[in-house]
């Protein structure tokens, strides 16, 4: 069995050790222009075109994130790229869900008791306790419901909180309240006053996060976004901000990476900004996951964490 891997910083001798132990009887190379040898499966982020492109025989591609419109923007951009008829797999979880649990968890509990405004207090030399925020006023949004958005709304639901979840589609997440569509976002942003964005980037949900959603939430919300940078028009979350719209956002992700030095989030008192390590592939957890599937595949079994490719996700 050949796999042949690529990613643009990841440490391939890692992942090419960490592949043959778990499948002793594979041979893994790590992919290099001019490389148009036989490959059952290809590991890969961002690969270049010649790398996939009429490659025959492949049994399966595994990007190695959670998200795929990276790849389905170079199909796109080169139709082609991608083989017809061979499964793309992403990693729903790779111990992304328990760090974005974390994150989410640190955001909510910060705005919950006010930090980000003693952190402006502190920065005037003011001695003054605020009143921390009533809980069962705080209603925490999700927004999606796939595997890290479950994860983060039950943890939340854990410590107490009245959490309420937004999907595409209809979806269940146990016993806390999902709402659904176009005709339902209205109603699941007006009684919310935190929004955690956990949605998939698709051409449907690209600019989501703009001032016609946030002018929707309860007066001085916050956002917490740790899904991709393309979701948020950004000009309007500023705009939100000085309406009072928004009182507080921390960002993980933004459409530019690494964000611009002079980029106007740097320094605004309201928003805190982190370089997207809200979730990172832990390269064991994720190559447990991807040798799982390749066995799935090899028995005659369906593979799982399929990507729908009208979808995106």
């Amino acid at each position: 069995m050949e796999i042949i891997f690529y990613h643009p910083f990841f440490d391939a001798a890692q992942w090419i050790q960490g592949m043959q132990q778990r499948l002793p009887n594979i041979h893994i190379r790590q992919w290099k222009r001019g490389d148009n040898k036989h490959a059952d499966y290809a590991m890969v982020w961002a690969p270049p075109y010649e790398m996939l492109a009429n490659r025959s025989g492949l049994k399966g591609i595994f990007t190695l994130g959670a998200g795929v419109e990276a790849i389905l923007k170079q199909e796109q951009q080169r139709p082609g790229m991608l083989p017809a008829g061979v499964p793309l797999m992403r990693l729903e979880d790779a111990g992304m869900r328990l760090q974005m649990q974390e994150y989410a968890v640190a955001m909510v509990l910060h705005y919950l008791r006010r930090m980000d405004e003693y952190k402006l207090q502190q920065g005037q030399r003011m001695w003054k306790q605020l009143e921390p925020h009533d809980r069962k006023d705080f209603v925490v949004g999700v927004l999606g419901t796939g595997v890290l958005g479950r994860g983060v709304a039950e943890t939340l639901v854990e410590l107490g909180f009245t959490v309420r979840c937004w999907s595409r589609t209809p979806k269940q997440v146990n016993s806390i309240v999902n709402f659904h569509g176009e005709d339902q976002l209205g109603d699941f942003l007006s009684g919310s006053k935190v929004i955690i964005n956990l949605l998939p980037d698709t051409p449907k949900t690209r600019g989501i996060l703009n001032l016609s959603l946030f002018s929707q939430l309860k007066p001085k919300s916050y956002l917490i976004n740790i899904a991709r940078g393309a979701h948020l028009v950004e000009h309007d979350l500023l705009v939100a901000i000085e309406k009072g719209y928004i009182a507080g956002a921390a960002l993980d992700v933004f459409v530019e990476e690494p964000l611009p030095e002079m980029h106007p989030f740097w320094t605004h008192p309201r928003i805190t900004v982190t370089p997207h390590i809200a979730a990172i592939t832990i390269p064991e957890i994720a190559m447990d996951t991807i040798s799982e599937n390749i066995q799935r595949i090899e028995r005659g079994e369906l593979p799982t964490s399929v990507v729908d490719m009208k979808l995106g996700y």
